[in-house]
């Protein structure tokens, strides 16, 4: 069951890992588009990134926790600890930065049943020049990518460490 929970755990960080890296990615060549392309590329991202991305963040999470509890001797605790608080650390990021962001690029969609609830909760972002929202949401996602990506070294480390 240990191994198995690890190599789960790893995937579901990596699945994460490679939506906030392909927000981080984008970067340079969204922050080039005028406002109506970039609130145009906007809309592309639900619900592949809401759904796929954000259920792989929320089931990550839970399985580094469970993994926490039943980690198997000879894996370093404080690596997968630590993949957890990264993890807990781009998810606040996500509520606190992104959003309230995502919820003004979304304001103009008529989005029904689940995504219209997951978008209707929390407080939106003011509504500030659109530049500042952009640079919100788009320096927040490389945040996350940035963290994520030590999450998964963490466990990737964790787990050749019981494999050596």
């Amino acid at each position: 069951m240990g191994e198995f929970l690890h190599i789960l755990t790893v995937l579901l960080v990596a699945v994460f890992l490679a939506t906030t890296l392909g927000h981080a990615l984008e970067l340079p060549g969204k922050m080039r588009l005028a406002q109506q392309d970039y609130l145009k590329v906007q809309t592309i991202y639900w619900p592949g990134f809401t759904w796929i991305g954000g259920g792989a963040e929320v089931l990550g999470m839970l399985a580094n926790l469970v993994l926490i509890f039943l980690t198997p001797d000879g894996v370093p605790l404080i690596l997968v600890s630590g993949s957890l608080g990264l993890l807990i650390i781009a998810h606040a990021i996500y509520w606190g930065a992104i959003h309230p962001v995502n919820k003004v690029w979304v304001n103009s969609l008529d989005l029904k049943g689940a995504s219209g609830g997951f978008f209707r909760a929390g407080g939106a972002a003011s509504a500030a020049d659109w530049t500042e929202l952009r640079d919100r949401w788009e320096y927040a996602h490389a945040a996350r990518a940035f963290l994520n990506f030590g999450s998964l070294a963490m466990l990737v480390i964790a787990l050749a460490i019981v494999e050596s």
